[in-house]
């Protein structure tokens, strides 16, 4: 059976999160989206944990699958699959001595290198890999070259590409060869625009969490689907204050100072996959670009925000028409759409076909669309 998996976001107990992150709502979020799978995000957390047992068992058929996000000592985010609660009290008791907040913070800070931390999951029998891998902060490509250089003689059983890049951006990577490219939203709210606006779609022989880890070991990705790599706001390379852009010849050219007001010159995450790819692109499951329902809605309606009561009318018309958000983008046809809304339609047909023009973020402003 194929599923959609949203393997990574966050609780309500992380730094800017929504307060409504919250179980129930995660799980009736992920049924109008479409997800079958999910991560519960903080794993490490105690009190999140025990938030999660009564919804393990769910009436929306949604399988939970125990997941975590830590920064190590150089700054590297990771993200941790495991296949029960109990496996990360383990893991929660072993990485205290390197943190002091475990118990407080949604994504904490160990004082250990990726390798250690590494070492520790598979200790445990779970799975690791770097998120958002090209993102320039916190991330691996922000302060390695390669991925051995961060987790030395460990392997990696998947890397996430993160919002600013597709499948294209890690397939000439080396040492990426044979490791499954990951796509998740890293939602911070359950609001239907954040939550699965990445997903993977993965060939399962179960649902059970175990057979999901063993799909994820082996590979078993069908499609990666998500942003436009445009929309980030690492894209391209641009200044961290006034967003200017710039090519790599005039970042360096500027000494990654930008010239119109002395702001940082980021490098972008476009230009960072050139530089890390050595090898011809291996062959990669299809990856389909979207844009989520609420954010097309709303600019078909020329209103501010998808989460406008005129905005939210339209999606709720979609969602209660048809089965869910992501059939809606990536299936149903332009006839059926159009009984709810032909201009709405229109647009989700030229979404899918590419027929947009995107204007790329880079610098940390998000990048923009006009259908």
């Amino acid at each position: 059976m194929q599923c959609n998996a949203d393997l990574h976001l966050h609780s309500c107990f992380s730094m800017a999160t929504s307060p409504e992150m919250l179980p129930d709502k995660i799980l009736a979020g992920c049924r109008t989206k479409g997800i079958r799978i999910v991560g519960t995000g903080d794993a490490l957390h105690p009190v999140w944990r025990e938030m999660w047992v009564p919804f393990l068992e769910n009436d929306h058929g949604i399988t939970v699958v125990p997941q975590t996000e830590v920064e190590d000592s150089s700054r590297v985010h990771h993200l941790i699959l495991m296949e029960t609660f109990d496996q990360f009290a383990e893991l929660q008791q072993r990485f205290a001595p390197s943190c002091g907040h475990l118990t407080t913070a949604g994504r904490p800070h160990l004082h250990l290198t990726g390798e250690e931390i590494a070492r520790e999951v598979h200790d445990l029998g779970g799975l690791i890999g770097p998120a958002h891998a090209f993102t320039p902060w916190t991330s691996l490509f922000a302060a390695f070259d390669r991925p051995s250089d961060c987790y030395g003689e460990e392997s990696i059983e998947f890397c996430e590409l993160g919002l600013s890049a597709d499948s294209s951006y890690g397939a000439g990577i080396e040492e990426f060869a044979g490791v499954p490219f990951l796509s998740n939203s890293d939602a911070h709210s359950a609001a239907p625009e954040k939550l699965g606006r990445e997903f993977t779609r993965m060939d399962l022989a179960s649902l059970s969490v175990r057979g999901i880890l063993e799909a994820v070991k082996k590979g078993s990705v069908v499609l990666n689907a998500g942003f436009f790599p445009e929309e980030g706001k690492y894209n391209r390379t641009a200044c961290t204050r006034c967003y200017a852009q710039f090519s790599l010849a005039e970042a360096e050219h500027f000494h990654w100072k930008c010239p119109h007001d002395k702001g940082r010159i980021k490098l972008g995450v476009k230009e960072r996959a050139e530089q890390l790819s050595s090898i011809p692109p291996t062959d990669r499951p299809p990856y389909l670009k979207m844009i989520p329902l609420g954010e097309v809605i709303a600019r078909v309606l020329g209103v501010s925000s998808p989460n406008t009561k005129k905005a939210r009318a339209l999606y709720s018309a979609f969602t209660e028409a048809f089965d869910n958000e992501i059939s809606i983008l990536l299936e149903m046809p332009y006839a059926e759409l159009a009984e709810v809304s032909a201009p709405a339609a229109r647009a989700v047909i030229s979404m899918r076909e590419g027929r947009l023009t995107l204007i790329p973020g880079g610098g940390g402003k998000y990048g923009s669309f006009t259908l």
